[in-house]
Order: C-alpha cells, then sequence, then structure tokens
C-alpha cells in the first residue's frame, strides 16, 4: 500500500508542471505575434510558442517508442513531413477547414494512443502522424510573419519539429524504463489538454 501511494505522489509531481501550463494557456497560439526577427527565428520559436504545437510534437515522439523500430526512428521525419506538406499547402492558397479544431483533435488523440499504449502497422502510423502534423505545419505557413524569408521560416520550423519529437523520445524512453504507468499518465495529461484546447 505505501509503494502505491509513494508511486501515485511521484506520478502526481510529475504531471503537476504540465497541468499548470495547460490552465493558463488555453488559447491555441499565445505569443505568436511578437516573434520578429529573421525568418529562421520565427520558424524556430512557433512550434515552442504554442502549447498544442509542443504537445502534439512531443506525444509524436512518446508514442513512436511502442510501434516498431523503423517507426520509431523515422517518427520525427514523419512528424516534419506532416508540418512541411501542410506549409506548403498554406503557401500554396489551399485553405483547410477547421485546422484550430484539427490541431486540438491532434493532440487529444495523441494523448489518447499514448495512454491506451495503442500499436499500430509502420505504415498506419507514418499515415497518422502526417496527417495530425499537417494541420499543424498549414497553421505554421498561414502564421508566417510578412516579410519573413519562406525558406528561412521553414528551416526553423523544422528543425523545432526534429528536436521536439526526439525530445519526446528521450522522455518516453526514460518513461518505459520504469513503468508503462508513468507513460500512459502523460498521455492521460496531453489528451486532457486536447480537450481543453477542442472544446474549452
Amino acid at each position: 500500500m505505501k509503494n502505491r501511494h509513494s508511486s501515485a505522489a511521484r506520478l502526481a509531481l510529475a504531471s503537476a508542471p504540465l497541468m499548470l501550463l495547460v490552465a493558463g494557456m488555453a488559447v491555441g497560439h499565445p505569443g505568436h505575434d511578437h516573434v520578429h526577427g529573421s525568418g529562421f527565428a520565427a520558424g524556430l520559436a512557433h512550434p515552442l510558442l504554442g502549447l498544442d504545437h509542443l504537445l502534439a510534437m512531443l506525444a509524436v515522439g512518446l508514442w513512436s517508442l511502442r510501434q516498431s523500430r523503423a517507426f520509431s526512428l523515422a517518427a520525427p521525419l514523419f512528424a516534419a513531413s506532416g508540418m512541411l506538406l501542410g506549409a506548403g499547402l498554406a503557401w500554396g492558397g489551399l485553405a483547410l477547414p477547421g485546422v484550430e479544431f484539427g490541431i486540438a483533435l491532434s493532440v487529444l488523440l495523441a494523448g489518447v494512443l499514448i495512454a491506451a499504449l495503442v500499436k499500430v502497422p509502420t505504415a498506419v502510423g507514418a499515415g497518422v502522424v502526417v496527417l495530425f502534423m499537417l494541420f499543424h505545419g498549414h497553421a505554421h505557413g498561414r502564421e508566417m510573419p510578412h516579410g519573413a524569408s519562406m525558406l528561412a521560416y521553414l528551416a526553423g520550423f523544422t528543425l523545432a519539429t526534429l528536436a521536439i519529437t526526439y525530445a519526446g523520445r528521450l522522455v518516453g524512453g526514460r518513461l518505459m524504463q520504469r513503468e508503462n504507468r508513468f507513460l500512459r499518465a502523460l498521455g492521460v495529461v496531453i489528451a486532457a489538454a486536447g480537450a481543453l484546447f477542442a472544446f474549452g
């Protein structure tokens, strides 16, 4: 019984910082209007300043660890590909309906996939990640600062996407060395954040 309470306390402590972030950041993209400077700096900062983007990319890295080795290794590239495709659609003038809701839903579903320890074939997983990140990439492309270099902006948010997704894999790997319950709990927190973004 004591060990169970100890585990619950550690879980609560681990989840608390993320829940505090979620509670104070219900809007999708706070702070983006304040990103100035080169296209590269704006692209690099954009995923970090939007909690929805940050959680989605972390979630992809976390979820990938329960998949095949091929999928796990390629997950950051799948995420970056979805981002690039979405940005390309935005820059090409193709509007996607419900982009903000799609972003929120991707966070919610990614959290559910982590919490439920869902495993899928590599091709299916790749499609899911690309689809999730397509909405995020479209928002990135649409919100590129006026006058910024497109290539520099693209390089910035691609680098940020890869870094955040790899960070998710690192965190997930540490959690899986202990117990899956910690990974599942983090999935629940991410799903709750997605629900807040979508319906809050």
